[in-house]
């Protein structure tokens, strides 16, 4: 069965998506059958690996509300053993269509068990929200990936996440655990990003991954060509992180 990953963070521009992206497309280079789950109704998981959802006929949004199989919608990328469920801005509609569901925690915990066994690996790109969409991620998840800034508001919304995260495991998933909190965007010539990065090693020294995203223009420039970085400019110091941070994941689970 597929380890199932959530990158999560209610927090937006942490580099969640970039890091689900590249993630992803770096775990199929070392070999590993991967899906990425497009779970966030931007829809920008998808882009970032070259779906156009203007041509989208069906989409995660058609696995949560029970109108298609999983199967049915997984999609192939151009990208050594990389899969997508793709999703558009139709996916916001299941936020008001799951609320009284009686299921409506586990609709992608069970959209996604048919095909389990089709992958090594499962990543979910969750929307920068803690409610019903990235509830389904976390109750469908082994672990969850905190993608975060070095600033002080990042501090904050990791303590809120951190007590979603645990009311999850006590409702939902008692499996679920923290794969790990990856730095983002990182800057260590300012001061503020070597504070930030003290608190964390001070709190959660060890859950951060050994490998920290630095800025990187490269990293920044492959969304708009649809491309993970390691497509885009395999030369690239963002394309060499992420294949570190995947090793890294690897190792760990």
């Amino acid at each position: 069965m597929a380890k199932i990953i959530a990158l999560a963070n209610q927090k937006g521009g942490v580099g969640k998506t970039t890091s689900a992206v590249n993630l992803s497309a770096s775990i199929g280079a070392l070999g590993k059958k991967v899906l990425l789950v497009d779970a966030d109704p931007q829809g920008n998981a998808s882009s970032g690996v070259g779906i156009n959802k203007k041509n989208m006929k069906l989409s995660t949004y058609d696995v949560l509300i029970g109108r298609a199989g999983a199967d049915s919608v997984i999609t192939p990328t151009e990208y050594e053993n990389l899969s997508i469920m793709p999703a558009n801005i139709s996916l916001a509609g299941a936020e008001f269509e799951l609320v009284t569901a009686d299921d409506r925690a586990f609709r992608m915990k069970n959209g996604l068990s048919p095909i389990g066994d089709m992958f090594d690996y499962i990543l979910i790109d969750c929307p920068p929200s803690l409610g019903i969409l990235t509830m389904n991620a976390l109750a469908a998840s082994d672990g969850v990936i905190i993608p975060m800034q070095c600033e002080f508001y990042a501090l904050e919304g990791l303590t809120q996440l951190m007590v979603t995260i645990k009311q999850v495991k006590r409702l939902y998933n008692r499996g679920l655990d923290i794969t790990g909190i990856l730095v983002t965007m990182y800057n260590g010539r300012l001061n503020l990003s070597l504070q930030v990065m003290d608190e964390l090693k001070k709190y959660y020294s060890g859950k951060l991954f050994s490998t920290t995203i630095m800025r990187n223009v490269r990293l920044s420039e492959a969304p708009g060509f649809g491309m993970p970085v390691l497509y885009f400019d395999k030369y690239s110091k963002g394309c060499q992180a992420y294949l570190d941070v995947a090793k890294e994941l690897i190792e760990r689970i």
